[in-house]
């Protein structure tokens, strides 16, 4: 067994070839024809509009990054880079902040059609929401509507699409893309409409005319209509659920088991895939996948690890694999407004007792022991993370953390101590029940919420096992108020900006799960929106995080260890990246070893 890091680089035609040509050459593809490969992820996807409010997970957007088209992804660095074969923008003008996009000409739907600006026009409405019904929500529940930050409507013509931010965002470069496709929403919500370029008009003339009578249909679909979970091949090559503007396309769809993805017959642009046939794997066990990796059932895995994962992967035969920290943190959440132990309206609206109840919870939460026990044997320099915005190591971490009151939460034995005399002083009688949530079936928070459940019992809660595998709680379609009053879960980076925290702590934002409200929360993350200079956007960091410390609202508590592991005998160019989605970011360099040779 040995352990190396893979950097391969996608294939180039000679210089020469260019020099003689004097032009881009056209595109060749790369793929082996009958070749396939099996790789493993802990969950499956299940909706496939990866920015509605119920569509926005990883296991969602693993399939969307083989599928969807972009203008720009991450490597493994992590470092922006552009997709200039897909599409180009650029910032025509800095005052007021200007963007164009412009959809290369030979990129289409799987379907046949165009992409083009009636598709960003769609991204458009539903990212900055735009349309409203007349209670003021938004008739297309997008997982992070920014209606502050871009309010006049563009023009849709033709490939390219230009609009006008109301402010010097920081973070535009990394704001807009392009997302489902427009026919495919409008012929799903109309089906007497089959003509796409008829879909495509009916569309953007609705826009610019603010039909909201006549988008709600399209609404509706683009909310929950690409939620599916089961189709065959022949079901997923008529489905408009499943169009692709990527590499691959939806072939078959199997629940709880597997998604299998085919090369795209149309995608010509890009770098080129290897592999005729992806088959993505539901594996929840860990341990599950090493052996399906050893039996060759699967090519590809990876795993919330553990000290006894680690011994099983190094024991693979034919196997390789990498290991480090990935962009995910643990967090415990604790719930605001559903009447349990943390919500004032408990104590009659005594906001005093329930912050002491909230603090004392989180003052028992063992986050040394975590790190000790489950994590250190996985990266012996683990500490625990004190910061709810940033990363350790990034250049504002050690100011945010000295200055954002996470000192209140010290070491175990006096916290359990701290948090006892918390209750005492508010009169709080123990035991005091609190319904609290992991991923069932996720071995490491099953071992995450034994240590919490022993440890806040010396303090006089009783933490009771509700956990359910399919995270209903972040559904609001299910339930608008958060049923449990505690959650473990990790909030995983998807890029390198530094604003969208709101998300998850601003009032009322889809992803807020919680019920947190803080009028200072959402003023200074609005202020870090148009801040450029780095030691300022420090100060509002810490400034945010000092509102939900002393809120006792959420508690990080270690920086994810990541590990992948493959056969090394079946396929070449495996390598990691520590944002979303992970070791799918170089999927295109993914070759079969029998290929390579």
């Amino acid at each position: 067994m040995k352990f190396k890091r893979i950097l391969a680089s996608v294939a180039t035609l000679g210089a020469s070839a260019v020099v003689l040509t004097g032009c881009a050459l056209p595109y060749q593809s790369e793929v082996v024809a009958d070749s396939a490969i099996t790789v493993a992820w802990n969950d499956l996807a299940s909706e496939f509009n990866t920015n509605s409010a119920s569509g926005n997970n990883t296991a969602n957007a693993v399939v969307a990054y083989f599928t969807n088209g972009s203008f720009s992804y991450y490597d493994n660095t992590p470092a922006l880079q552009k997709s200039e074969q897909f599409g180009t923008y650029e910032k025509t003008s800095d005052s007021p902040l200007t963007v164009k996009y412009t959809i290369a000409d030979n990129v289409v739907w799987s379907d046949g059609v165009a992409v083009d600006s009636a598709d960003m026009l769609l991204a458009w409405i539903t990212t900055f929401g735009y349309f409203k019904d007349a209670d003021g929500g938004y008739i297309f529940q997008h997982a992070n509507p920014r209606d502050d930050l871009s309010t006049e409507l563009p023009a849709a013509e033709g490939k390219s699409f230009e609009f006008t931010y109301d402010k010097a965002y920081v973070d535009w470069e990394v704001q807009f893309g392009v997302g489902v496709a427009a026919h495919g929403a409008v012929m799903l919500a109309y089906p007497e409409i089959t003509d796409p370029a008829e879909a495509k008009k009916a569309f953007v003339e609705a826009v610019a005319a603010e039909d909201i009578e006549w988008l709600q249909k399209v609404a509706d679909v683009w909310n929950t209509g690409y939620q599916k979970t089961d189709a065959t091949a022949a079901e997923a090559a008529e489905s408009l659920v499943f169009l692709s503007s990527g590499p691959y396309k939806i072939e078959e769809l199997v629940a709880d088991d597997h998604v299998t993805l085919v090369a795209n017959d149309k995608y010509t642009w890009g770098p080129s895939p290897k592999y005729e046939r992806i088959t993505i794997r539901e594996i929840g066990d860990p341990t599950a996948a090493v052996q399906a990796v050893a039996n060759g059932e699967v090519q590809i895995a990876s795993g919330q690890p553990t000290a006894d994962l680690l011994a099983l992967v190094e024991g693979l035969t034919d196997g390789e694999y990498e290991a480090g920290n990935d962009a995910t943190f643990e967090h415990v959440d604790l719930t605001f407004n559903n009447g349990g132990p943390f919500d004032p309206a408990a104590y009659g609206g005594d906001e005093a007792k329930a912050l002491a109840v909230r603090q004392a919870f989180l003052l028992s939460i063992p986050r040394g022991q975590i790190i000790d026990k489950i994590i250190k044997p996985l990266n012996p320099t683990a500490e625990v993370r004190n910061s709810l915005l940033t990363v350790p190591g990034s250049p504002n971490y050690d100011s945010i953390v000295a200055a954002n009151g996470s000192d209140f939460y010290g070491t175990d034995d006096e916290n359990v101590t701290k948090a006892q005399q918390i209750l005492a002083d508010a009169g709080i009688d123990t035991p005091i029940e609190v319904k609290f949530w992991y991923p069932a079936g996720n071995v490491r928070r099953g071992q995450e919420f034994q240590l919490i459940q022993e440890n806040a019992a010396k303090v006089g809660f009783s933490v009771v096992d509700t956990s359910e595998p399919d995270w209903l709680f972040t559904d609001p379609s299910q339930f608008p108020v958060n049923p449990h009053d505690a959650v473990i879960f990790g909030w995983q980076s998807t890029s390198l900006a530094v604003t969208g925290s709101d998300q998850m702590y601003g009032d009322g934002k889809p992803s807020n799960f919680q019920g947190y409200s803080n009028s200072v929360v959402d003023e200074t993350l609005a202020a870090l929106e148009t801040e450029l200079d780095p030691a300022v956007q420090g100060e509002l960091q810490a400034a945010v995080e000092a509102e939900l410390f002393a809120d006792a609202a959420s508690l990080p508590i270690f920086q994810f260890p990541g590990l992948i592991w493959w056969d090394s005998t079946a396929v070449e160019g495996v390598s990691s990246a520590p944002l979303s989605p992970g070791y799918f970011w170089n999927f295109w360099e993914w070759t079969p070893v029998s290929a390579a040779s």
